[in-house]
């Protein structure tokens, strides 16, 4: 079993909660759309970059961990991560705040491809273009939609590594 040193436990732990955790959501996010057809809309697919470059630095910060090298390195990708993950849940609350329509989304959240050079264009691209709004909410589970439920996650994200972060500083 491997084995770290009392102040590498919790950057380690982390790492690892957020790579499970990360890899959970935006596979869950991946099934629904392949699966279930629920179609993202541009707001979805902005909040899934942040797991895109998120769990790389995760996966860094384990691996530089596991080698025994310096804490620096890892701590330093762990904040990154916590970085992009603050970001990605206030991205997500926003989106939230869109679809309950306490704010208006972007103007161009549910424009689609380009302007059709003709008649017979601008019908065949209505008959493929499927217009995925951000203000609608696709699927909500005890009044919370995937949006809300990624912000709580990025959230909780954040916390866990801040908590490590700091435990890892005092060698608890």
């Amino acid at each position: 079993m491997l084995s770290l040193d009392p102040q590498r436990r919790p950057l380690a732990l982390a790492a690892a909660i957020v790579l499970i955790v990360g890899i959970a959501t935006i596979s869950g996010a991946w099934s629904l759309q392949i699966f279930a057809d629920i179609v993202p809309c541009p707001l979805c697919l902005q909040q899934r970059w942040v797991y895109y470059l998120g769990l790389p630095l995760a996966v860094l910060a384990l691996a530089w961990l596991i080698a025994g090298a310096s804490t620096g390195v890892p701590r330093i990708l762990l904040g990154l991560t916590a970085l992009l993950f603050a970001g990605g849940a206030v991205l997500a609350a926003y989106h939230s705040g869109v679809e309950w329509h306490w704010w208006p989304g972007p103007t161009g959240c549910a424009t689609g491809a380009g302007a059709p050079q003709s008649a017979t264009g601008l019908l065949q691209q209505m008959e493929r273009t499927r217009v995925v709004p951000c203000d609608e909410a696709s699927w909500r589970f005890l009044g919370l939609s995937l949006a809300g439920y990624n912000a709580l996650i990025s959230l909780g994200l954040v916390a866990l590594i801040g908590w490590a972060l700091r435990t890892s500083v005092r060698g608890a």
